[in-house]
């Protein structure tokens, strides 16, 4: 197993969020907005959708070699999960379930004459004897069985949560007797479940989201950009808020010299071109690498430190906006009667900031931390059209839609990658923006009333 820098800090991550879970888990303040979350069905149902996501981010974030041998290449587990849609490429374009190349070429026939047309494709549709008239018949079939059995694993999930119901509750366990939030998750799950299988069974026969000007699928390019999404959105995240919390609650608690101070930088700060900021840090980090060749071995270790630099200098360009915010809730915390007592009794000042502001802040920490994680995922696609992005070798939809441009511009057009960038990323930004709202519900006290 190779842990990679941004596999570490991912890891770091969860670690915290289960530990900051196991804390809270017994803390009133914090659970009555947990239970509003959970009572909510668009939050239950979004926030499905963003495990799933994460599921699939994590299985790209475990990577080792799978072999010896001078051509072993660093893989992750969902790299040897997909392993038949990397090996299964084409010449070049093909449109989603074709069985044909996009554009015509001179083929060579058995007779050795040559006649122009549509060559047929190595993998998709290779099982059809005339695809012509049995393409469309078989797409329906193959999708029935694949949906079929897509319900049958769902039915097993289903089974075993009213399993574990039984045990706990010693009785029968029924669908209709679970709370709301439970019968929206269970059938959000179901869904997910179903089409997702769907479209792994289908993708064992054709190009479900056809493949690219280099053969490649393109089904394959979309699920390996989930993780450049996610890490740009959580380890981002993770590397502004200690800045924005420390210098936020400093400027507003102690004031004076330390707050025109920190107002000072971050007024500096915003005052840099972010775009400029960011290219300028991207070039820095490719002069590096080109100059210590020897401590990247690898394409994948190369471009997962420009990704690593990525999320450091757009954290760094962040942090801003929610120390404004925390600077500007902390001047009037400070005020408030129970912090004013807590100085007339002598307590220390750094008590005060631990037991009295900060826990006052989180409702504030925990929106801004969910609203900008899907501002982040879309900052990614914009930087990556304007080439200051990812690594071109890393897997992300920035890159696809960047790839878009030329291809929308031929003729016939290729809009399958756009679309399917969009399809993936649309879902992800969707759920976060959902699960944002129904966090700032619970956890804004003015709802809590």
């Amino acid at each position: 197993m190779v842990i990679l820098w941004t596999d570490a800090l991912i890891f770091l991550l969860i670690l915290v969020v289960c530990a900051l879970g196991f804390y809270w888990h017994d803390k009133e303040h914090i659970k009555r907005p947990l239970q509003k979350i959970a009572a909510s069905k668009v939050g239950v149902a979004s926030l499905v959708v963003l495990l799933f996501f994460v599921f699939i981010g994590l299985l790209d974030s475990v990577h080792f070699k799978p072999g010896q041998g001078k051509n072993n290449e660093l893989i992750s587990c969902l790299d040897y999960l997909a392993k038949p849609l990397i090996e299964q490429g084409e010449k070049t374009y093909s449109a989603p379930f074709a069985a044909r190349l996009y554009s015509k070429e001179v083929i060579v026939l058995d007779d050795g004459t040559t006649k122009w047309g549509y060559p047929r494709l190595v993998f998709g549709g290779s099982h059809l004897t005339n695809p012509d008239i049995e393409l469309l018949p078989d797409i329906l079939k193959k999708a029935f069985y694949g949906l079929a059995q897509g319900v049958a694993l769902s039915g097993l999930f289903m089974l075993s949560y009213l399993g574990i119901r039984y045990q706990r509750q010693n009785k029968l366990a029924r669908f209709g007797e679970a709370p709301a939030s439970t019968k929206t998750a269970l059938l959000v799950t179901f869904i997910i479940v179903s089409l997702g299988y769907t479209l792994i069974y289908l993708s064992s026969y054709y190009h479900v989201f056809g493949t690219d000007k280099v053969g490649e699928d393109v089904f394959y390019q979309t699920i390996k950009s989930i993780r450049t999404g996610l890490v740009l959105g959580t380890l981002t995240t993770l590397i502004m808020l200690p800045l924005a919390i420390v210098f936020g609650i400093l400027a507003g608690f102690f004031q004076g010299w330390l707050d025109d101070i920190i107002q000072y930088l971050y007024t500096t700060l915003n005052s840099i071109p972010s775009v400029l900021l960011i290219a300028a840090s991207i070039l820095m980090v490719q002069v590096y690498i080109t100059n210590h060749e020897q401590d990247f071995t690898s394409v994948i270790m190369r471009a997962d430190m420009r990704l690593l630099f990525l999320c450091l200098i757009l954290g760094v360009t962040n942090w801003t906006g929610l120390c404004r915010l925390l600077r500007a809730e902390t001047l009037k915390l400070r005020e408030m009667e129970y912090v004013q007592a807590a100085h007339a009794l002598g307590v220390k000042k750094s008590i005060i900031l631990v037991r009295h502001i900060l826990p006052n802040l989180m409702h504030i920490i925990l929106i801004s931390v969910v609203l900008d994680f899907s501002s982040l995922v879309l900052a990614e696609a914009v930087l990556s059209y304007i080439n200051i992005g990812v690594d071109p070798t890393t897997y992300s939809w920035g890159n696809m839609i960047n790839g878009a441009r030329l291809e929308m511009a031929r003729e016939p057009i290729v809009w399958w990658s756009l679309s399917a960038a969009f399809i993936f990323m649309f879902g992800l930004v969707l759920a976060a923006n959902l699960f944002a709202d129904t966090v700032q519900n619970a956890f804004d006290p003015r709802h809590n009333s």
